[in-house]
């Protein structure tokens, strides 16, 4: 019962989180209903020139994060290393994807 209840008893947090789910649909909308093709940098990114650019997003990932990740404090349940872990963990995938969609996709 409490969570259909959420909406009324904060209003705020739940009406922000409506806006982003709605403006994910239509993101997500978007891209289903777009033709074949794409934009300048929709070309650029998925062009043969693209495994450089994960490359080179690669290095830059593995080297902000390896060493973002020694300079935050482990210890404690406070500590932003979790957080930073998780976020290194997400950006990691989908640039070791892009990387390899730009190489196999050739």
């Amino acid at each position: 019962m409490q969570l259909f209840l959420i909406a009324f008893q904060q209003p705020i947090p739940f009406g922000i989180s409506a806006v982003v789910v709605i403006v994910m649909i239509g993101i997500i909308l978007k891209s289903a209903l777009s033709a074949e093709g794409g934009s300048r940098w929709v070309r650029r990114v998925t062009g043969t020139n693209a495994k450089f650019l994960f490359t080179f997003l690669f290095i830059g990932w593995a080297v902000v994060f390896g060493i973002g990740l020694q300079l935050v404090p482990h210890v404690g349940a406070s500590s932003p290393y979790g957080a930073l872990g998780l976020v290194a963990m997400f950006t990691g995938f989908f640039i070791a994807m892009g990387f390899l969609w730009s190489v196999i996709g050739e």
